[in-house]
């Protein structure tokens, strides 16, 4: 028998033929991926989330019918379970350990509370890292309103404690697509209280409000944005001249794109692979589809285990730098036959086709690293003459009429947020950078942005990994005034020119 697809759902329906226009979801550029926890499908694709323990079938009562009372007295918010807040601020102080940069942001700006008067409205995933992002904007004076951008990636026990804290949250693990739109409206839609920041991820508040609330732009300084979904929907309404506020895209901001997809991937693919079907991986034969950063980082991690990797690419620039780092580039469809791990980083879709499954040697292991669950054909797999089996979660045996087995990870979606978690460390420099774009746009004089999309100025990319540096006992040295004047910079940076790529 075929086995059913799981809880796979369908795109997000707009109302009518204008909005699906303006907001049409635009393929990734080759190679760039948004990581983090905000990875760049929408909200409504699924993916489970492997650092929440809480189990969403253990109560079938929705918690929008639940009346639920924080120790305040606050019912102004709608999450899981309330009573599961202590767990949960464990969980945010695990967190805390490996955020020290965050930290020292509240411990600096505490005295000037650089967002006092800001109301921010999030949509993000809910977890223990972006908690304690959600608490430094608190801790710098800010009040936020909170909201997930996926269904399934919510920590109920982290929702509970931020609403445990009197941070207003409306999120749950596997929200329906109606409960989704239904946090959303809760967040902005509130009495006496208009929101004039945005954090966003993936784009659907933004949608939300200009569908819904227009007039709440008028107040409104600035929108941040940090998955390439949401950034590649703010360029459209800006080309459409529909963009009424200043934007920041923090997704391709250095500190960003450097480091969550190159460094991220390089420890998380091992994770992933190892947890879902503990395979070992010295000598074996890998190919890895795309050489962008989240390429070279899972390239990285393999080699360093004695697997024997080779390369396919498009582009001649990353093809050469493969060839200098040691890796052999060539066609899918000359090695697919020996392969023993397929792992896709290209951001594009069809990379791996049902013609080159067909040509799999058994017991291959196919899964993706890159954007959304486009990249692998799955929708190909679910054929009649082939045999799905469900072997543990995110494990499935595609069986063919002749015996051969394949197994696909994940369903094809993306490996290290379906099947293991992703280094605190690296989300880190993500938040920070957040923090510091909504910092920047809050307090910046009129005029200074017009309504566009701005990158994060080169200084605080800088500031950002000063910020990072004392984890690691890291000193730097400054220039002096002759080697300043000589190189023609300001002792304090920004070092390098905007065209620089590190």
């Amino acid at each position: 028998m075929a086995h059913k697809h799981g809880h796979g759902r369908e795109r997000i329906q707009f109302a009518n033929a204008e909005d699906k226009q303006e907001f049409s979801k635009y393929p990734t550029k080759a190679g760039r991926r948004s990581l983090s926890r905000s990875i760049s499908q929408s909200s409504t694709d699924s993916y489970s989330s492997a650092a929440s323990y809480t189990d969403s079938s253990d109560d079938e009562t929705s918690p929008r019918d639940k009346a639920q009372v924080n120790s305040h007295g606050s019912t102004d918010f709608c999450v899981k379970n309330i009573k599961q807040a202590e767990f949960g601020r464990r969980e945010i102080e695990i967190a805390e350990q490996d955020m020290s940069a965050l930290i020292s942001l509240r411990k600096r700006a505490q005295g000037e509370k650089p967002l006092a008067g800001a109301k921010i409205v999030g949509c993000t995933h809910i977890t223990a890292q972006t908690a304690v992002l959600i608490e430094t904007l608190v801790a710098l004076g800010a009040q936020c309103r909170w909201t997930a951008c996926n269904i399934y990636s919510t920590q109920n026990e982290v929702a509970a404690a931020l609403a445990e804290t009197g941070v207003p949250v409306f999120a749950w693990k596997g929200e329906s697509e109606d409960d989704f739109w239904w946090c959303i409206d809760r967040c902005v839609n509130n009495d006496g209280w208009q929101a004039n920041m945005i954090l966003d991820d993936g784009g659907d508040l933004t949608h939300w409000v200009y569908k819904k609330y227009p007039s709440v732009f008028k107040k409104v300084r600035g929108i941040v944005e940090e998955s390439v979904t949401g950034v590649h929907r703010l360029y459209q309404l800006s080309k459409a001249g529909k963009l009424c506020v200043p934007a920041m895209n923090v997704n391709d901001s250095v500190t960003k794109q450097k480091f969550d997809n190159l460094y991220c991937c390089r420890e998380s693919i091992l994770d992933g692979l190892k947890r879902t079907t503990d395979i070992m991986f010295g000598g074996k034969q890998v190919v890895v589809c795309g050489y962008g950063e989240v390429g070279k980082g899972c390239c990285t991690a393999l080699k360093a285990l004695g697997a024997i990797v080779c390369i396919t690419e498009i582009d001649p620039i990353c093809a050469l730098q493969a060839c200098m780092d040691g890796f052999r580039v060539v066609k899918l469809s000359e090695v697919i036959r020996q392969m023993d791990v397929v792992i896709t980083c290209t951001g594009n879709k069809n990379v791996v086709s049902r013609e080159h499954l067909d040509r799999m040697k058994n017991g291959c292991i196919v899964c993706n690293m890159g954007h959304s669950n486009t990249e692998i054909d799955v929708a190909s797999l679910r054929s009649p003459e082939l045999t799905w089996e469900r072997v543990r979660s995110q494990v499935d045996h595609i069986i063919w009429p002749d015996g051969k087995r394949v197994i696909v990870l994940a369903e094809g979606r993306l490996l290290n947020l379906s099947c293991s978690t992703v280094p605190t460390f690296v989300l880190s420099i993500t938040a920070t950078t957040q923090a510091l774009a909504l910092i920047e746009l809050y307090n910046a004089p009129e005029g200074r942005y017009k309504q566009d999309v701005y990158l994060l100025p080169k200084k605080m990319d800088e500031y950002v990994a000063s910020l990072h540096l004392p984890n690691f006992d890291a000193h730097l040295t400054e220039l002096s005034d002759e080697q300043a004047k000589y190189m023609g910079l300001n002792k304090n940076g920004p070092f390098k020119p905007n065209y620089y790529r590190y």
